[in-house]
């Protein structure tokens, strides 16, 4: 078999986006390869599949999971062939390859190493060990795998979510792609924007560019998904928690005070090559600098003097020395005891410090933490606290939508554990996973509530919904499912996953769930997490502890899909967050969050808020001080959530403010108050000190006029007194108001100059990025946008480009706007603004320019004719890393309190 049958064809018609793609299939297709990115329900696969119909030559389909493998032969069998039987041209075994062969990446990487069996479905995100190839070795398995797949004439491979693949199964995969030279088609939902150069580039090696991006937001204007929106719950540390978390911040406040009066190590420290004699160590201090810079934090916290010499080798001896932080502290005691041990003869207090350390709990694996140390984080991940938010959140949206109701609550860990054999079930619920979810729900929730339990190794459903499960077994050709009463509940069974069964699990509970028998589904998120296909779903709460926004964003977009049963459905998703209202930022658990929600695009809870990604958009007051402040929260997120009704409306009026989803830098104002109150309470205040200044100034020059003035006063026995002592305060106040003058003028030059000068700056890094061939699209064709908001945050975006070259010139950009950390080739910007007040500023050269020399001089040619003077600064040099610390303590970025953003902004 050399081709398709002649009626294979799609049994439905196409979506707008879907018909557009197929249309530029010969364009896109010029370079072997089709890249589309598009979200979760979007129609990837039958668009995949329908590619490969027109391809018409024999494929290999490679899915990230079991599930995901199943889905694509299942959705051929029903759409293309309109039947439920796979026929034999169709292999799912990539060892006996047929027409069409629908496989794993771990199944290819296991034929091409020698790895006997496939993981079972909860593994499938564990990274797979070699293989024993048993006496052959992985280049002969390779070439016995490409073999095969030649014989069968293979000519297109398809992607999916290839954004999966590890290391070494990227090596098979390429083996075999150089192998066969084939027709490429990658299809994702979400590319790892976020990576290094490096690993984008390998990305973009199998996949190609970008030729389709098919938004959310452009889905639910077409009806293709459903109105949604992102919920916090808040849940605060249990007394234990709590008490953990006080007595970690104790423990390590009581060490670094211990630290800090250290006679030994002060010593030790001061004793040190670098500081005792710095100017004959310049060397090895640009080599150290972190080192050096934490020693002189050190010394100045605890009341040394810090020379103007050691100043000057930082920066300039104008430089302030920064408070010591636990970051600070750990880079100093890193080097003490592991970097550079031997630099210090201290043995004796070195082993002392270690054990002291050690005690006090600063050190996992050999490094040095004082900050918040994995167990406190994941202490907050997986908070106790976060059952009872998932209880509310259940009870409350049962409430709501009584028998519409389809939840699905999805975690990391089954915990077995938690299961019985006994008549009741009173086992402490303290860890957080499927089967304690289950069972405080069990325990909890009204009597009534259709709750089930769908993983790879357990599976329970009411006992009322077994017969809907059996008669769904039925239609898979399985005549007898096998079961037994939960041993404390006799209301629920736990099915036995006989080796009949196994394959069609999932299939089989989600037509059981979708009639309504089973209402609230706890699962894992190996397993429901990504391709599984269940439009009905309306709720969905993630437990699950991921901070990758890749794998969230497949989680979450289980809620989002429409359901053609009910037109009018909504989806509400809850992100459950543990609040340490002892930290300023909310804790580690929050800050996993605002990591998952950089790939987040939605409505913003904010009145007058359009549609954007990232977390600001949820409402979320970070000076959460106790409890009470957080159950607040809940509660007006509660109301919000309960109006399901305009959800709808508030997608239709923030789907006006735009058409298409831009992707943008933001660099945040750094004060809340905002750039308007901001620069008028600085006008003002410009304004005063001026005529301030005017009026001792006029008290100062206008002596002569008062002096003439008093010499026809009779009643003052000595006017030479009065003036010296006009003249006096005139001269205090005029340099107290002439200086508070000057620094409200470099205030507002300041504010003009960023904000000016971004557009610029983004011209000069997009010509040299066209320049070097990175962007394709003539630069003629493209258009640098800036604009500023009412806060006084700046935007920047780019028009006309490829998906690619969009999100590499905000790459390079925010590159250049960050604070400068470590790059090749720094440019030192001068300006002035009005003539009178100078301004130098350092900006890193991006990665993908400073790599080439010829690109870095390019990028300065380009600065000094679109930005204004700027020198090309090498860094790999003694001379340029004393630059490149001076660039990092001076440059404007650096002294900006939040760092620029990646965002995504409806426009």
């Amino acid at each position: 078999m050399r081709t398709f049958p002649a009626d294979a064809k799609f049994c439905y018609s196409w979506r707008a986006y879907q018909q557009r793609v197929l249309d530029e299939l010969d364009e896109h297709l010029d370079d072997d390869h089709l890249h589309v990115v598009a979200p979760p329900g979007s129609g990837k696969t039958v668009l995949g599949l329908e590619v490969a119909v027109r391809l018409d030559q024999p494929v290999l389909i490679l899915a990230p999971t079991i599930a995901i493998r199943n889905q694509w032969i299942q959705r051929f069998c029903e759409l293309f062939l309109r039947t439920a039987r796979q026929p034999g041209w169709i292999s799912s075994d990539i060892r006996e390859p047929a027409f069409m062969t629908v496989a794993t990446y771990q199944a290819l990487h296991m034929a091409c190493s020698g790895i006997d069996s496939e993981p079972e479905e909860e593994s499938l995100e564990e990274e797979l060990e070699e293989g024993k190839p048993g006496g052959k070795s992985t280049k002969d398995l390779t070439r016995e795998v490409v073999r095969s797949l030649q014989a069968k004439g293979v000519q297109t491979i398809i992607v999916d979510e290839a954004h999966h693949l590890k290391n070494a199964w990227w090596r098979s995969l390429n083996a075999v792609k150089d192998g066969l030279d084939p027709t490429i088609v990658g299809l994702t939902a979400t590319p790892p924007y976020d990576v290094s150069y490096a690993e984008w580039q390998r990305y973009l090696d199998l996949n190609g560019p970008v030729d389709a991006e098919i938004s959310v937001p452009e889905l639910v204007e077409e009806g293709d998904l459903c109105p949604h929106q992102d919920y916090l719950y808040l849940t605060s540390p249990t007394a234990e928690e709590f008490a953990s978390i006080r007595h970690h911040n104790q423990r390590i406040d009581e060490l670094v005070d211990a630290i800090m009066q250290d006679g030994e190590l002060i010593e030790s420290i001061k004793g040190h090559p670098c500081y005792a004699f710095p100017e004959d160590n310049l060397e090895w201090i640009y080599t150290n600098f972190g080192w050096y810079v934490a020693t002189l934090v050190f010394l100045h916290a605890i009341g040394e003097e810090v020379s103007r010499y050691h100043l000057k080798v930082v920066a300039g001896e104008e430089i302030e020395i920064p408070d010591l932080t636990h970051e600070y502290l750990e880079i100093l005691l890193d080097f003490y005891l592991f970097k550079d041990p031997d630099s210090f003869a201290t043995k004796a207090h070195q082993k002392k410090l270690l054990n002291q350390l050690k005690r006090g709990g600063a050190i996992e694996r050999c490094v040095i933490r004082l900050s918040p140390d994995r167990k406190l984080s994941k202490l907050l991940t997986s908070s106790i606290s976060k059952l009872d938010g998932i209880r509310k959140i259940t009870d409350f949206e049962a409430r709501k939508l009584k028998d519409d109701l389809r939840m699905v609550i999805l975690t990391d860990y089954i915990r077995k554990e938690f299961l019985v054999s006994e008549e009741q079930n009173l086992l402490p619920l303290n860890r957080i996973g499927v089967v304690p979810i289950f069972e405080h729900l069990r325990r909890n929730l009204a009597s009534g509530v259709r709750l089930g339990v769908l993983s790879g190794s357990v599976v329970i459903v009411p006992v009322l919904a077994l017969d809907a499960f059996e008669e769904a077994a039925a239609t898979k050709g399985i005549d007898a499912v096998s079961w037994m009463y939960l041993p404390f509940d006799k209301d629920y069974a736990i099915i036995n996953t006989t080796e009949s069964i196994k394959h069609q699990i999932v299939h089989i509970f989600t037509r059981v769930f979708e009639a309504g028998w089973i209402r609230i589904i706890v699962g894992t998120k190996s397993l429901l997490g990504e391709g599984w296909d269940a439009p009905t779903i309306n709720a969905l709460i993630l437990a699950s502890f991921v901070g990758s926004h890749v794998l969230s964003n497949q989680m979450r977009g289980r809620a989002i899909r429409k359901d053609p049963g009910h037109p009018g459905k909504t989806g509400n998703i809850w992100h459950l967050v543990c609040v340490d209202y002892t930290d300023p930022d909310g804790g580690e658990d929050v800050k996993l969050l605002q990591r998952r929600f950089k790939g987040f695009v939605g409505v913003s809870a904010r009145e007058d808020g359009g549609i954007e990604s990232g977390f600001g958009r949820l409402g979320f007051e970070q000076q959460l001080l106790n409890p009470e402040q957080i159950e607040a929260f809940n509660i007006r997120t509660l109301e919000r959530a309960a109006r399901r009704d305009l959800l709808g409306e508030h997608w239709i009026k923030a789907l006006s403010t735009g058409s298409v989803l831009v992707e943008e830098i933001k660099l945040p104002f750094p004060d809340p108050r905002g750039i308007h109150s901001v620069k008028q309470l600085y006008y003002n205040k410009t304004i005063r000190n001026f005529l301030y200044s005017l009026g001792f100034s006029m008290l100062v020059f206008g002596q002569s006029v008062l002096d003439s003035l008093l010499r026809g006063m009779r009643d003052i026995r000595d006017p030479k007194d009065l003036i010296r002592v006009l003249l006096v305060v005139g001269g205090l106040g005029l340099f107290y108001f002439g200086r508070r003058l000057l620094r409200a003028l470099v205030v507002l030059v300041k504010f003009r100059d960023i904000s000016r000068d971004v557009r610029q700056v983004g011209e000069a890094v997009l010509s040299t990025l066209v320049r070097t061939g990175t962007i394709k699209t003539p630069y003629s064709e493209m258009q640098v946008c800036t604009e500023v908001d009412d806060l006084g945050a700046i935007y920047c975006h780019l028009k006309g480009a490829s998906t690619y070259g969009k999100s590499v010139f905000i790459k390079a950009l925010k590159e250049v706007i960050s604070k400068v950390e470590n790059p090749r080739y720094v440019l030192i910007r001068k300006s002035s603004a009005y003539k009178f007040i100078v301004q130098r500023d350092y900006h890193s050269v991006p990665e993908v320019i400073g790599r080439n020399k010829t690109f870095a001089e390019y990028l300065e040619r380009e600065w000094h004719r679109r930005v204004g003077k700027c020198q090309l600064i090498y860094t790999r040099t003694i001379e340029g890393r004393k630059l490149l610390l001076k660039a990092r303590v001076h440059s404007l970025a650096a002294q900006l309190e939040d760092e620029p953003e990646d965002v995504k902004v409806w426009r």
